[in-house]
C-alpha cells in the first residue's frame, strides 16, 4: 500500500516549490539524483514516489509545467525495486546520462540544475552530461530550502520514524547486561527492532565507546570479541527511516557504573542546550542563532564541539541548513531538525553525544522523541 507521503498531491506540491527555485536561477530543468548509499536514496522518492532498493535513479523536472516529470531508471536495474511505485513516466535507459543529455539537446535546454552533483551522481552519467553541451549547475542548497518545511503528511511520517527509533533505543537498554552482552549484541537488538518495524536497510548505526565512564570521540563499528564492562560508556548513534522514508536520529548514552565527573559536566551542558533549543527553535531565529545559543553551555565549561551541532533532516539524512556558525537561514514552522552536539574534552580524548529530532513550532522547539535526557544505566524501562 502506498504511503501518504508518496501521494500525487504531495509530489505535485513539491514539484511546484522545486520549479520555482529553479526558475530563480534561470534553469530549464532540475535533475534530482539518488543512490542506495544510506541517506542519499530519499531524494528520488521525494520527487517520484519510488524507493531505491539497489543502484541509483533520477527524477527529471522541467521548469515548464506543461512538460511532464520523468523518472530515469538504469535498464540494468530494471528488476531491482518495483518500478510500478513511480508516480511519473519511467524511462529505462541503458546510459541514463546519455538519455538525459539527448533530452536537453532536443528541448533546447541551456542550464540543468542538479541536486547531487557533488556527492551522488554516477560518474559515467556526469561524464555523458558534461559532454552534451548543457551547463550543469549545482542545486543542493536550493533543493533543500525548497523541501525544508514539512507537510502534515511528512510530519506524520517523521513521528512514525521517531517512534521506531526510540523503540530501538529501549531495545538496546533492555538487552544491556554488562559481563554478558557484547556491543554487537546490543546493536543487533536495535536492528531487529528497526527491520521488524519496516526500516529495511534505512539504518545508519555506529557506536562510540570508552572506559571509566568516558567515551572516545571517534565513531566506529560495535565489537563482537568480548562482553561489555560496567564502566564502559557506550554511545550508540542510531539513525533510521521508517516506512515513510523520513530519516530521524534518536540516541542516549549507556553506562552501568555511571558517567565520569567530566562526562557529568558535559551532561549539565546538554541540559542547558536543551533549554536553549526549546526557546530558540521558532520562526525568525536563524540557524546561526540556534548554534550560538546551544554551543555556549559547552564552550563556557571549556569543551569543544566536534561533529556538526545539527542539521535539517528529511528523506535525505543530512539536508541544509546546517545548525552552524554563519548559516543565516531563518527557521520556519514545521521544519524538522536533528540536533546532536558532539561535546569534546579539552584534550579531545572524551566526548558526550546524544541525538534528538526536533520540530520547529511557533512556540519553540519540540523534541519529538521525549526520551529522558540522561546517561542510562540499564535499569530504565519505557
Amino acid at each position: 500500500m502506498r504511503h501518504p507521503v508518496d501521494s500525487l498531491p504531495e509530489l505535485e506540491a513539491r514539484w511546484a516549490r522545486i520549479r520555482a527555485a529553479a526558475r530563480e536561477i534561470g534553469a530549464d530543468a532540475v535533475l534530482v539524483c539518488g543512490n542506495e548509499y544510506s541517506g542519499f536514496e530519499g531524494s528520488v522518492r521525494y520527487v517520484t514516489g519510488f524507493r531505491i532498493v539497489h543502484r541509483y535513479a533520477y527524477g527529471l523536472i522541467p521548469t515548464d509545467e506543461s512538460e511532464p516529470v520523468v523518472a530515469v531508471h538504469p535498464r540494468e536495474a530494471r528488476w531491482v525495486g518495483d518500478i510500478r511505485e513511480y508516480q511519473v513516466e519511467c524511462e529505462l535507459a541503458d546510459r541514463p546520462g546519455e538519455w538525459i543529455g539527448e533530452q536537453a539537446r532536443a528541448r533546447g535546454w541551456k542550464k540543468l540544475a542538479v541536486y547531487g552533483l557533488d556527492y551522488i551522481m554516477c560518474v559515467r552519467d556526469y561524464t555523458a552530461l558534461a559532454a552534451s553541451g548543457v551547463e550543469l549547475i549545482g542545486f543542493d542548497y536550493e533543493f533543500d530550502l525548497a523541501r525544508m518545511v514539512k507537510s502534515p503528511a511528512e510530519i506524520a511520517s517523521v513521528r512514525e520514524s521517531v517512534a521506531l527509533n526510540a523503540a530501538g533505543v529501549w531495545a538496546v537498554v533492555g538487552a544491556y547486561e554488562p559481563g554478558v552482552t557484547t556491543e554487537a549484541d546490543l546493536m543487533a537488538e536495535a536492528e531487529r527492532c528497526f527491520v521488524a518495524g519496516g526500516a529495511g536497510r534505512w539504518t545508519m548505526d555506529m557506536v562510540l565507546r570508552g572506559t571509566d565512564g568516558d567515551a572516545r570521540p571517534e565513531f566506529t563499528f560495535p565489537r563482537t570479541d568480548r562482553p561489555i564492562e560496567p564502566d564502559e560508556m557506550l554511545l550508540y548513534s542510531l539513525e533510521i527511516a521508517a516506512p515513510g522514508g523520513h530519516w530521524v536520529e534518536v540516541s542516549r548514552p549507556l553506562c552501568a557504573a555511571g558517567p565520569s565527573k567530566q562526562t557529568g559536566e558535559m551532561l549539565e551542558a546538554y541540559e542547558e542546550y536543551f533549554a536553549a533549543a526549546r526557546r530558540l527553535m521558532r520562526p525568525g531565529s536563524t540557524a546561526h542563532d540556534v548554534n550560538a545559543a546551544v554551543s555556549e553551555p559547552f564552550r563556557r565549561r571549556g569543551f569543544g564541539l566536534g561533529h556538526v551541532t545539527g542539521h535539517s533532516i528529511g528523506m535525505t539524512m543530512i539536508e541544509f541548513p546546517k545548525i552552524g556558525e554563519g548559516f543565516e537561514v531563518e527557521l520556519q514552522e514545521n521544519m524538522v531538525i536533528s540536533m546532536h552536539p558532539h561535546a569534546l574534552s579539552p584534550d579531545q580524548d572524551a566526548c558526550l553525544y546524544m541525538q534528538d529530532t526536533w520540530l520547529v513550532t511557533a512556540d519553540g522547539g519540540e523534541p519529538i522523541d521525549a526520551l529522558p535526557l540522561r546517561v542510562f544505566d540499564g535499569s530504565e524501562r519505557p
